[in-house]
């Protein structure tokens, strides 16, 4: 099978993109003279630039548009104002997740949804399958390119090729008819770097005018950025990944994201499994930790206390900004307590690391 290009692919290759199979897409790691630390670097200081055009949106609309999106996910639809953007999670009946994405509100009877690029045939079915009477779905990812521009720089960038004052743009809000260099654009303060920033979505026919525009109104306080940084950033700042720390497998209760399940709500698919688990006591959890041994804690690697296997490691990471090894571990729920010492296998080798509480990145926004 042939593998996808984004709209920007031709723009990849220009800036000496490292380009991989990453899901089915050609997309750059890192760029040529800059690599994944300094990419990293660049975003937590100034901005980078990424190309997220493999993400998927779908439109909902009907008269149940609000009743529907609410009974699809496990956060709360009903608070949201007109042109608010909110993170949410679909379950399944039992509680494991479909996918996390962001839900934004144009009105009442119309929403974008943005989900993850890997899940899009999927979560286009659960979305079908679950449809009420008079609603409509539409997988409009083939009509949008999107962008991210990230960092504290983000907007000092944006807004000298935009028509609108940035300002007013508020984090997790939108403006659908922003104007960026004469294009129209849907313009929302979001992203997945832990950073102040903006997700720009645009048609495809207009994605490269838009990068190139970027790049220049930012010079050198702006690089493109990879998937290699993104992931990175992502983790610092304990954002999970579809797939590590939330799966068909993990709950978002045990995936650390409770903040987000609403158990009060009105119904939703997975409600009863999410409530019952609650009251009956979490198993295992979601936990930070800090490397204590040499090495490096991966993705998938057991987590054993006193030679038993207690859980596995869902993401770990040399973090560039701490310019340490940490991790996050879904494991037993009896040794979650921070300051207890566990033992990462590394190679089948047991390497002791610490349950720590706070240590990643603290979150950088703009007018919350």
């Amino acid at each position: 099978m042939s593998l996808k290009q984004t709209p920007l692919y031709q723009m990849h290759l220009k800036y000496n993109g490292k380009i991989i199979d990453f899901g089915g897409w050609e997309l750059p790691v890192q760029y040529e003279g800059m690599g994944v630390i300094k990419e990293h670097n660049m975003v937590r200081e100034q901005a980078g630039l990424f190309d997220v055009s493999h993400m998927g949106e779908v439109f909902i609309s009907g008269e149940k548009a609000e009743e529907y999106v609410q009974n699809l996910v496990c956060n709360n639809i009903k608070t949201m104002q007109d042109l608010q953007v909110l993170y949410a999670l679909m379950c399944y009946p039992g509680g494991g997740v479909v996918d996390d994405l962001l839900v934004y509100r144009y009105h009442r009877q119309k929403y974008l949804l943005v989900i993850n690029a890997a899940n899009v045939e999927k979560d286009f079915a659960w979305m079908q399958e679950n449809l009420m009477d008079g609603m409509t779905a539409e997988n409009v990812s083939a009509e949008y390119a999107q962008l991210a521009l990230q960092g504290p720089k983000a907007q000092e960038i944006l807004q000298k090729i935009s028509d609108t004052d940035l300002n007013s743009i508020k984090f997790f809000w939108f403006n659908p008819a922003v104007k960026i260099a004469g294009v129209e654009c849907i313009v929302s303060r979001t992203g997945y770097t832990g950073e102040d920033g903006f997700e720009i979505y645009v048609k495809p026919a207009d994605a490269a005018y838009i990068w190139e525009e970027i790049l220049s109104a930012g010079g050198d306080l702006v690089s493109p950025v990879g998937l290699g940084a993104r992931d990175s950033l992502r983790f610092e700042s304990k954002l999970p990944l579809y797939g590590q720390e939330i799966d068909q497998d993990i709950t978002p209760l045990e995936g650390g994201l409770g903040f987000f399940v609403k158990l009060d709500n009105d119904d939703f698919i997975g409600r009863d499994a999410l409530l019952k688990q609650k009251e009956a006591g979490l198993k295992r959890k979601q936990v930070e930790f800090s490397m204590l041994g040499k090495g490096i804690a991966r993705s998938h690697y057991d987590v054993c206390k006193d030679g038993v296997c207690i859980g596995h490691v869902t993401t770990g990471l040399h973090a560039p900004t701490f310019k340490k090894p940490i991790g996050l571990a879904l494991i037993d729920i009896e040794h979650s307590a921070p300051g207890t010492e566990i033992d990462i296998m590394i190679r089948d080798k047991a390497v002791k690391a610490v349950v720590g509480q706070g240590i990643f990145y603290k979150k950088k926004t703009k007018a919350k």
